[in-house]
């Protein structure tokens, strides 16, 4: 049976195993490295655990998934929160772990007093796009060559949704226009 649940820093080895996990079976996914975070002590991993909220989705005791919330910290700006970490085991995708961890996520930004939701996904990851599509995340814009994946420069969609009951952001057009 899969549950989710919100981490706390008791949870510091299940965040670092499906944190580790991640970044090992998925490495172009993410900007950080398998190796930037395997040199972190236990107090670092306790520290970027609640600095931030994360959410794990367990199949009975087995993570299989994860997905955090990056508040802005600026009293202007901490009506945002950015989507980080996202990540489904293989063998769980196409079951709705992440709309589940998504749902869970948006729950606690909302009850947070957060407005919008934003994130960031790799212009050639289709999957991602659609999902964050069908959740009702608009483009809002690109970072061209963003991410370095080696030598090659990967383009980076910027994408946001309103979670107060607004309509959804309007999509961008190459040119900055709404469409």
């Amino acid at each position: 049976m899969r549950t989710i649940r919100h981490l706390d820093q008791d949870d510091v080895e299940i965040f670092r195993r499906i944190r580790l996990e991640a970044l090992h079976r998925e490495p172009q996914a993410f900007a950080s490295t398998a190796a930037d975070w395997a040199r972190l002590s236990t107090t670092e991993w306790q520290a970027r655990l609640t600095a931030n909220t994360v959410f794990v989705a367990l199949d009975g005791d087995e993570p299989v998934g994860i997905m955090g919330l990056m508040r802005q910290r600026s009293s202007r700006m901490a009506h945002r929160a950015t989507i980080i970490m996202v990540y489904v085991r293989r063998e769980a995708r196409g079951s709705g772990v992440a709309r589940a961890l998504l749902a869970h996520l948006t729950d606690h930004a909302r009850s947070a007093g957060i407005r919008m939701l934003e994130l960031v996904a790799r212009a050639d990851n289709e999957t991602a796009i659609r999902f964050y599509e069908r959740e009702e995340f608009r483009e809002i814009g690109r970072v061209p060559g963003g991410l370095l994946d080696g030598e090659e420069e990967i383009d980076e969609i910027l994408m946001a949704r309103h979670i107060d009951g607004r309509a959804a952001a309007p999509a961008q057009t190459s040119q900055g226009v709404p469409q």
